[in-house]
């Protein structure tokens, strides 16, 4: 029976184990479980690198003017940390969206690609990409969530599975996305150096010689790069790390709109509204006061 999971199994484990309508990170290391009873808005966050199976209900991820859609047949990873917009458009009480997200490790990924491997996919462009699910994946993802019924065997079995979950996408349509994660002079690896650049730096005064010199790369090579995998500049991207901490600090701190604008790095606060508005829709206060207000549907 262990080796017989498939999609059906992973979607009851998934509408057993989630919370109704929101994203909770479970207690098995690395991985969470979105369900959503009804089609969603549009919502803006800042992606790990991961991947995500549905196994019930559809989704749409929207980088740039680039839009990905995927379903109960098909996944998308993410390799990057990737500002992106999310909407489920497939979901209803009787048949919610139902979703797990498995965090990627590049140690791990490191180690695998250390192993003899099948030959697999092609290199995508962007930092992510949307591929068909296997059974193989499916079903060790099933197993994954199944450890949430046999906590005490999680601490044993659940590397175990991850190694798997790793390496079925290492060997799959995506490999040559995965496996620039684990290739430390990579594209993927320079312009995630760069991300955690920005990251740690993103409320400065922005500087890309700056981020260049902690990617390994010169300025113009990065910009290409940077462009190429997540869809904007290293400068738009930092934008949306401001605007992405100031919305968490008004909603889960209780910062007032100016406070937060000045806490991420903006000296303008009509500069701040604009953009934020411009980003999710409404002005700062208004946005923060309606995700309160619907807190379970967004976490």
């Amino acid at each position: 029976m262990w080796n017989a999971f498939g999609m059906e199994e992973l979607a009851e484990l998934i509408a057993r184990h989630a919370q109704p309508d929101g994203m909770v990170d479970m207690p098995v290391p690395g991985l969470a479980l979105f369900h959503a009873s009804g089609p969603t808005a549009a919502v803006p966050v800042l992606h790990k690198p991961a991947v995500c199976i549905i196994a019930q209900g559809a989704k749409v991820a929207t980088v740039g003017e680039e839009t990905f859609r995927y379903d109960a047949t098909s996944h998308l990873v993410i390799s990057v940390e990737l500002p992106l917009t999310g909407q489920v458009t497939e979901a209803s009480p009787e048949r919610p969206y139902l979703c797990v997200r498995i965090d990627l490790e590049p140690v791990l990924l490191g180690e695998l690609l250390l192993e003899p491997l099948p030959a697999a996919g092609a290199e995508s462009g962007r930092g992510l990409h949307v591929s068909r699910t296997t059974p193989e994946l499916a079903g060790a993802a099933a197993r994954l969530v199944a450890l949430l019924d046999a906590p005490q065997d999680a601490p044993a079995l659940a590397p175990l599975i991850r190694r798997e979950i790793h390496y079925r996408l290492l060997t799959g349509d995506q490999a040559g996305l995965v496996r620039q994660i684990g290739m430390p002079d990579s594209r993927i690896a320079h312009v995630n150096r760069a991300i955690a650049w920005i990251r740690a730096n993103f409320d400065r005064p922005f500087s890309i010689e700056a981020v260049a010199r902690a990617a390994g790369m010169s300025p113009s090579a990065l910009h290409q790069h940077f462009k190429a995998i997540t869809a904007m500049s290293p400068l738009q991207y930092q934008k949306q790390l401001r605007l992405q901490e100031a919305r968490r600090l008004m909603i889960g701190e209780g910062r007032d709109a100016q406070h937060a604008a000045f806490e991420v790095g903006y000296e303008s606060p009509s500069q701040f509204s604009r953009e934020y508005a411009r980003l999710f829709g409404a002005p700062p206060a208004r946005d923060a006061a309606r995700l309160r207000a619907a807190a379970p549907a967004f976490a």
